[in-house]
């Protein structure tokens, strides 16, 4: 079962950070990430969510190998390149992989403006290394599906961090 840990930085700068380093974790096989998406308050209250990955640019180029290879049987490879890329962005625009984005949207809705929620949705990782690399990037738990303990030792980690956490929530 994966767990759902949702941390709130003062930018996207910041979030982007934490996420990138989380990835450079993935590939020392420290953490399995499912989904990392940062969403970000504007100042006129609209919730931006930065995905992971592009579902409608990758729907668009497995659309287009595909209506490109159905094309050339009908001998009209270029309409069936730009067909099948259009229904591929279709399809992958209407896509949601992950962690649901109008529960993203919900949860953020929360937060000050200005300020970014990075949602992570982890498969496994090794808890003590995970905390001691984020522990100098700050933040301020907002949701998580950790148990008590586990939650509690992130929020330890988060505090002990020398830069200065986000606004918190309003209330």
């Amino acid at each position: 079962m994966s767990d759902l840990v949702v941390i709130v930085y003062p930018s996207e700068q910041k979030a982007e950070e934490v996420r990138q380093n989380l990835l450079a974790l993935q590939k020392e096989y420290v953490i399995a990430l499912e989904d990392a998406v940062i969403a970000v308050k504007t100042e006129d209250g609209q919730i931006k969510l930065n995905q992971m990955v592009n579902t409608t640019g990758a729907g668009a180029l497995g659309g287009s190998f595909w209506g490109l290879l159905v094309g050339t049987i009908f001998l009209m490879p270029v309409v069936g390149a730009a067909i099948g890329a259009a229904s591929g962005a279709i399809a992958g625009a209407l896509s949601d992989f992950g962690i649901n984005d109008a529960f993203m949207k919900d949860v953020a809705s929360s937060i000050s403006p200005g300020n970014a929620a990075l949602f992570v949705l982890i498969k496994t990782m090794t808890a003590d290394k995970v905390l001691e690399d984020i522990k100098g990037f700050g933040g301020v738990v907002l949701k998580t599906s950790l148990d008590q303990t586990k939650e509690q030792a992130l929020r330890n980690a988060l505090a002990g961090a020398a830069t200065p956490p986000a606004t918190p929530p309003a209330a």
